[in-house]
């Protein structure tokens, strides 16, 4: 699948990290979709003209490797089972191609909306700073005991659209990681849309409705903690995995 990506995409038009900071929607409303990984051509052709591609010192198709981490009572996977609506993640993500490192704090509110906050760091922490504890303290004006949870990559391609306040992020060969075991969902493909609002005028939502793909709330931190942590109820994603599942198989 990368080589025959990796073709399509050299026909985008492409963006700067810098231009891209003027979409950067940081308070925002995501909206995913999932679709196996023979789709994901057509669909990059379809919208390709419609997009610009992020580039950063020539790549087009990014690494990205996380660290999450939680409480021992895994508070953040629960609240999200349980639907609390108000809740957080937290986690260090580094953009291996440029090498930069940030520790990330999401939010979500009641509302839908996700505000991340972040501030660079030089690598990644499996303890956590002072430093670092401190700002999540100061941006979740809580404290809490945090401990590494689970590891997870990707590869991500970013796109923007030319003309509306609008970018998507398309993931695939994602793998998740603890200890000695490791989870990979080759033919899995999740595309994000980042938007002010959720509209359905956006070129990928129109193509993605005409395929009768409609929005689906996943969360690849809580599918990665389900896969490593088999102990973990998961009754309410239950049917999520029996939908990866069948896409993926």
């Amino acid at each position: 699948m990368n080589l025959q990506t990796t073709h399509i995409i050299k026909d985008y038009d492409n963006i700067s990290l810098l231009e891209m900071n003027n979409v950067s929607l940081m308070k925002r409303t995501d909206t995913k979709f999932i679709i196996h990984q023979k789709e994901l051509i057509p669909l990059l052709i379809n919208i390709r003209d419609r997009y610009r591609i992020l580039e950063i010192d020539g790549h087009r198709m990014m690494t990205y490797s996380s660290l999450y981490f939680d409480t021992p009572s895994k508070k953040f996977y629960h609240d999200h089972h349980n639907g609390k609506v108000n809740r957080t993640k937290i986690r260090i993500r580094k953009y291996v191609e440029s090498a930069r490192c940030y520790l990330e704090v999401k939010q979500k509110d009641g509302t839908g909306r996700t505000n991340k906050t972040r501030v660079p760091i030089p690598d990644f922490e499996t303890n956590l700073s002072d430093e670092s504890l401190n700002f999540i303290e100061q941006v979740t004006q809580k404290s809490f005991e945090l401990e590494p949870i689970i590891w997870n990559n990707f590869n991500r391609i970013t796109l923007v659209h030319k003309t509306a306040q609008e970018r998507l992020t398309i993931d695939f060969n994602l793998m998740f990681k603890f200890q000695d075991s490791t989870k990979t969902y080759d033919n899995l493909v999740i595309i994000e849309v980042k938007q002010q609002r959720f509209s359905r005028t956006s070129p990928v939502v129109h193509q993605l409705k005409k395929k009768q793909i409609n929005p689906y709330s996943l969360s690849k931190y809580c599918i990665g903690m389900i896969s490593m942590y088999h102990d973990l109820k998961y009754n309410r994603f239950k049917e999520k995995i029996i939908k990866i599942n069948k896409l993926t198989a």
